[in-house]
């Protein structure tokens, strides 16, 4: 069974951080690109950042060198380090994993940017 599983998120004031880690089961974690998506309330689901099975890695625009995607393959975990949080970074923040013909999510973890 495959589970991918978020955790870190949490209410943060601006100017703050947040880790949020996905621990993954049940997937050859090295053969998947891994990403983080998000989600506001009333908006699409957007791509925040990914990570290649080779450790490339692209953020979207919006992120502005706030945060960093990385990986560690012998714990099967790919984590968001979010510095500089601001209250448009409100959303719950969804991983996934992704290779051709797999594509696997998480449930998210919710993370509210508010003083």
């Amino acid at each position: 069974q495959v589970r991918l599983v978020e955790s870190g998120g949490g209410l943060v004031q601006p100017g703050g951080s947040l880790r949020l880690s996905c621990a993954t089961s049940g997937i050859i974690f090295r053969l998947y690109a891994m990403d983080w998506f998000r989600q506001a309330p009333g908006k699409q689901r957007e791509l925040v950042a990914r990570i290649t099975t080779g450790g490339s890695t692209n953020y979207a625009d919006f992120v502005e060198g706030r945060f960093t995607i990385s990986r560690d393959n012998a714990k099967n975990t790919v984590d968001l380090q979010m510095n500089d949080l601001k209250p448009e970074d409100t959303a719950v923040y969804y991983c996934r994993g992704f290779k051709i013909g797999d594509n696997y999510w998480g449930q998210g973890t919710q993370v509210i940017v508010s003083s």
